[in-house]
């Protein structure tokens, strides 16, 4: 289906929030709509809801995978503010999940189980919201590919990655079960990325519920949906293969002419499979085996 606004798909299209989970799409360009649909239409997701702008044209090959809205993807708190709105009018039951274009979800086990069965565990494990890595996906070889998006040339860093703990502002104490997660590209090259924004984790599985908001930040207000893991064990997280970092270095003016090539001696070639971001320690299966 089209919907002309955000608020057409409001008015119009309520079923495709009655069973979810519901994969919403936020394209910011053009670049890889249709394998990023391809994709998550492909791991379960009863419905994926594509948002892009006027003049971005809606690839044919995906067209029939997926619900496309124009809305401003790039204005000012586009993304929460299209969440929230959803989330307002979603059941209770419904899941929900949230990315950018060039931008592929990973679980474990995820080449043999699908999302639903991934969701159904994580609910009877009485968690409503899944913590995901952002993992920075880069060319290999810029000269070729200058965008630094290439699904067959993509590379990963292997380390790096830490967490610090986050403070609660109104105690100055840690927050139980919260981390702020670093790594990546936006770890390597800091000094272009505004210092809200060096975080890799997103919260970007998560069921509704009345009230609940999601923040700029990639948090939400219920600050239970924030934590890792339940109190008792570990829980399974997620990850998210994503060209975004790579992609706005070498498109963005301040830092474009400043980047020549994003391997370094912790590059490894990305395999697109679960078991190398487990092996990497980038997700965690939790008890589900």
């Amino acid at each position: 289906m089209h919907f002309a606004s955000l608020d057409a798909l409001l008015s119009q299209g309520s079923a495709l929030l009655a069973t979810g989970p519901v994969a919403l799409v936020f394209a910011e360009d053009p670049v890889e709509i249709a394998s990023t649909v391809t994709h998550h239409a492909n791991a379960g997701f009863r419905e994926v809801v594509v948002f892009l702008p006027e003049g971005i044209d809606i690839p044919e090959e995906a067209e029939a995978a997926a619900h496309w809205v124009r809305t401003a993807t790039l204005a000012p708190q586009a993304v929460p503010d299209t969440v929230n709105a959803l989330v307002a009018r979603a059941p209770a039951t419904t899941w929900f999940y949230y990315c950018y274009n060039a931008e592929y979800l990973y679980f474990p086990f995820c080449e043999h189980r699908n999302v639903r069965e991934m969701l159904a565990f994580h609910t009877e494990e009485r968690r409503d919201a899944m913590l995901t890595y952002v993992v920075d996906l880069y060319a290999a070889d810029l000269d070729r590919f200058p965008n630094a998006v290439s699904l067959t040339d993509a590379m990963l860093d292997r380390s790096g990655y830490y967490a610090l703990a986050r403070t609660d502002a109104a105690t100055g104490k840690p927050k139980e079960r919260q981390l702020d997660f670093h790594g990546g590209l936006r770890w390597r090259f800091e000094e272009h990325i505004p210092k809200a924004r060096r975080k890799i984790d997103r919260i970007a599985l998560f069921r509704a519920q009345a009230g609940l908001r999601l923040r700029e930040d990639h948090s939400f207000n219920i600050e239970e949906y924030n934590t890792f893991a339940c109190p008792w064990h570990h829980n399974l997280t997620a990850a998210i293969a994503s060209f975004r970092t790579a992609k706005a270095l070498k498109t963005n003016p301040g830092s474009m002419f400043d980047i020549h090539g994003f391997t370094w001696h912790n590059s490894a070639k990305f395999e697109w499979h679960s078991q190398q971001l487990m092996d990497l320690g980038l997700m965690e299966p939790g008890q589900w085996f």
